[in-house]
């Protein structure tokens, strides 16, 4: 986290995983700084892994020690989920929004058509992120998007996204391969993916493609766009049964640590 700290924001815990006090705004000028300022395309060129980090993503870190890893060693870990606001406020902080990544993609889209900013979309179903990629540019026309590819993070798809990266060179690589898989993916790469900042991503394309829809803007607002994804794609339950969990681990560490 270490970027972060030297950008001056501020950085919580919730249940021993990193949290940045970051909007939309914040989060956009500290890509630009990253893509601008620092040691992005140099002989010293980094990765820049943001997170956007959920309950699901807390309760995945509590039993795989790897993604607890990624989001402990993460560059930026982005507020996406009302829980983790809600996890936020028992400690006395507020923070002013959630950071969804559903949401962050647009914003980076328009600010990479302003700045010249290449962007490659990797994951989701075949034909999704092509699909994705054609609804960003009718909404940005100056928008490079260098490249589009499904696979997998199948270490037999490696080779083939390797070269695709290594010709379309994007400023910018966001990743729809499912949580945890899409962050653990990005940080094995690391080495491989310098001169970038990349970001897991979910179901953003299929969201951006059509394919599924958004809960409406008040079900957004009262943290219930859970309860929307829930409806529309009932074989999620078996994700959403664990949320409860979540519920109790907090208030529990609430009870150990009052005040």
């Amino acid at each position: 986290m270490r970027h972060a700290e030297r950008a001056g924001l501020s950085s919580y815990q919730v249940l021993g995983i990193p949290i940045q006090a970051v909007d939309y705004d914040s989060t956009l000028r500290l890509i630009q700084r990253w893509l601008e300022t620092e040691d992005v395309g140099g002989p010293q060129s980094l990765l820049f892994h943001i997170c956007t980090v959920n309950p699901e993503f807390i309760l995945e870190a509590r039993r795989n020690l790897s993604f607890q890893t990624v989001l402990l060693h993460s560059e930026l870990n982005v507020p996406d989920g009302a829980g983790i606001l809600w996890a936020l406020r028992l400690q006395g902080i507020r923070l002013s929004a959630r950071v969804t990544g559903t949401d962050l993609v647009p914003h980076i889209a328009r600010l990479a058509a302003q700045l010249e900013w290449r962007l490659f979309l990797l994951g989701a179903a075949p034909g999704v992120a092509e699909e994705a990629a054609q609804h960003l540019r009718d909404v940005n026309p100056a928008l490079q998007i260098c490249g589009t590819h499904s696979g997998s993070p199948n270490a037999q798809d490696w080779p083939a996204i390797q070269i695709k990266l290594h010709r379309s060179r994007p400023h910018i690589l966001l990743v729809a391969f499912g949580h945890p898989q899409q962050d653990l993916w990005i940080a094995q790469h690391r080495s491989d993916l310098q001169g970038m900042v990349a970001m897991g991503v979910g179901g953003a394309f299929d969201f951006l493609a059509g394919h599924i829809r958004r809960a409406p803007p008040w079900m957004q607002r009262h943290g219930l766009e859970w309860l929307f994804r829930l409806y529309l794609q009932p074989q999620r339950w078996r994700r959403m049964i664990r949320l409860p969990w979540f519920v109790v681990l907090v208030l529990m560490e609430r009870i150990r640590r009052p005040g």
